[in-house]
């Protein structure tokens, strides 16, 4: 399950990422968020070992959102020979220098932020997205509303400009913009992204910590519209816990 690589516009990009939103302590994880930013934000250091662990466990691909840690972490673990398969985010109000940052790095694909693409400034979108384009890497974009961006998205004239979305989907619907998330809802957001025909990015896999590896996993092998998913990890042991239950699956 999500194990090997994917071939996009020439650029082979392993299906399954490290996660880097427990790096950061990102607000959807609730109370251990002040955790994650005392434990790893501030000590980059544990994100190295995080990284390191889960790159000698087989994932070789980072979905980086470059924060200075998270950066400084990647570039210790470079220095190791870690060599990371990069798939940047693009932060708002950060655009042109993260564009740069990442291409310094060497990304093979960059994604605007869910933050910018919600906003459905499609002249906005489209000059971001050409930006990426020039540096060679995969264009794309995120989202953390499946259901309404995804439905103005198809047919919108920034259709051609971008090759990957990076959608937000789990069981049970957490930080997806519905308040139900039963089969019907189900069928239609895999009716929207299929319609939509780019290549899909899971994140949110695990619903920041509400699902199991297991439940989370075991739900993602049912949908056909994912190609590759990100996973947030946290320490060394859940990296461990986490990755050797995927490659049972």
């Amino acid at each position: 399950m999500f194990e090997g690589n994917i071939n996009i516009k020439g650029k082979e990009i392993p299906r399954t990422l490290l996660g880097t939103s427990p790096f950061i302590g990102a607000a959807q994880f609730g109370h251990r968020a002040r955790l994650y930013q005392l434990d790893l934000y501030d000590q980059p250091k544990n994100i190295l070992k995080v990284m390191k662990k889960s790159y000698d466990l087989g994932i070789t691909g980072i979905q980086l959102v470059p924060y200075d840690p998270v950066v400084q972490a990647l570039n210790w673990a470079i220095d190791e020979g870690c060599t990371f398969n990069i798939v940047g985010t693009v932060r708002p109000d950060c655009e042109n220098e993260d564009i740069e940052l990442l291409n310094e790095l060497g990304a093979s694909s960059m994604l605007l932020h869910g933050a910018i693409t919600d906003k459905l400034d499609l002249d906005y979108l489209s000059e971001n997205l050409n930006a990426i384009n020039e540096t060679g890497a995969i264009p794309g974009i995120v989202t953390h509303r499946p259901f309404k961006t995804t439905k103005n998205l198809i047919d919108s004239p920034i259709l051609d400009l971008f090759d990957i979305y990076m959608v937000p989907v789990n069981k049970t619907g957490y930080l997806m913009d519905t308040d139900v998330f039963m089969q019907k809802e189900r069928d239609k957001l895999r009716d929207l992204i299929k319609k939509l025909d780019k290549t899909i990015i899971a994140k949110k896999t695990m619903a920041a910590g509400i699902l199991t590896p297991n439940d989370a996993f075991d739900y993602l092998k049912t949908l056909d519209y994912v190609d590759l998913m990100t996973v947030g990890i946290a320490s060394e042991a859940e990296a461990e816990e986490t990755f050797e239950i995927l490659k049972n699956k």
